[in-house]
């Protein structure tokens, strides 16, 4: 217990320090090649619909099972070899760094922040275009605002508080099926003609491995936005009021809350290749968005992460030294 809470601080101090090495053999960069090869074997264009779910399912379960057991058969390597424990600490550490990305959306969300604040439009279109798939050519300030708070809002889950949730119930080897799962619905899980069958497995199977992180998020923003001095009266009844309302089952819980706390609205009119798609609006426009925004959110998502970490690497240790001393 105590060894999991050191690998989950450790991994979360790591990234958040140095994060993300920028090279083709980063573990994530490996399962996307991975998935894109059982892609080009599994998918064929002019196959009938229930081959397209039955070929999609397969390699949702190649996947899970190659990327667990890669993470299984390294830890029970180390076991084997008798590797001491604090260097198992350290590569485990190491391993579940790469699996979380909170200075990645970071530095994505203060890139775009340093574009706006300068007035560089085009430029924070650009970096914007990065982190979504929206056409960004007729984006203005606050359109661009709204996309990288709700990106780094709704990654919040997914890039930091899954992963981990998955580490705390079942080690590295599900922290790492959990990415692979994520990444595979981020390469598949696509509504258009192309993927709409293939991948609707691997997007059912992050839709059911986010639902309580998800809602464990909701409520710690909750929590953070009465610590970092936001609106969190405000921020929970958004998130009761219009969490359902994404088109995700997950993904509102943290837009939702993260605009009820900035007092902001998300939500809107997007473009996606040239054709307009509206999403519910989540909040109330009590202030209009700003880049500073950006910002703030950031600065939750961070509150979130250390709250998350804290409390599922402390809370557990209490217990059982309680349960020690008095049973």
């Amino acid at each position: 217990m105590v060894e999991t809470a050191f690998i989950a601080l450790l991994a979360f101090a790591i990234d958040s320090i140095i994060g993300d090495p920028y090279t083709k053999y980063h573990p994530v960069a490996l399962m996307g090649k991975l998935i894109d090869f059982l892609d080009r074997l599994l998918r064929k264009d002019d196959s009938s619909e229930p081959t397209k779910l039955v070929c999609g399912f397969i390699l949702v379960a190649v996947m899970l099972g190659i990327c667990y057991a890669a993470a299984h058969y390294l830890i029970a390597a180390m076991n084997w070899l008798h590797v001491p424990v604090w260097l198992n600490i350290i590569i485990q550490a190491v391993i579940l760094s790469f699996m979380i990305s909170p200075k990645s959306l970071e530095k994505a969300g203060r890139e775009i922040y340093d574009e706006l604040i300068q007035n560089n439009i085009d430029a924070a279109r650009i970096k914007v275009n990065y982190i979504v798939s929206r056409d960004v050519n007729r984006m203005n300030e606050k359109d661009i605002t709204r996309a990288a708070v709700e990106t780094v809002a709704e990654n919040t889950v997914d890039g930091i508080i899954s992963p981990l949730f998955f580490f705390f119930i079942g080690g590295l080897p599900l922290a790492v099926l959990y990415r692979a799962a994520n990444t595979m619905d981020a390469m598949l899980g696509y509504k258009n003609d192309k993927y709409l069958y293939f991948g609707r497995t691997a997007a059912r199977v992050d839709d059911v491995l986010n639902f309580i992180p998800a809602r464990i998020t909701g409520i710690l923003l909750v929590i953070t936005a009465f610590f970092q001095r936001f609106d969190y009266k405000n921020a929970l009844k958004m998130m009761m009021r219009d969490a359902k309302k994404h088109p995700s089952p997950n993904g509102g819980y943290s837009e939702a809350t993260v605009a009820g706390a900035l007092n902001i609205r998300l939500g809107g009119i997007n473009y996606y290749f040239g054709r307009q798609s509206f999403r519910a609006y989540m909040g109330d426009d009590t202030q209009e968005l700003k880049p500073v925004h950006i910002m703030q959110t950031i600065k939750m998502m961070y509150g979130v992460s250390i709250f998350f970490v804290v409390i599922c690497s402390v809370v557990p240790i209490i217990i059982a030294k309680y349960i020690e001393i008095y049973l």
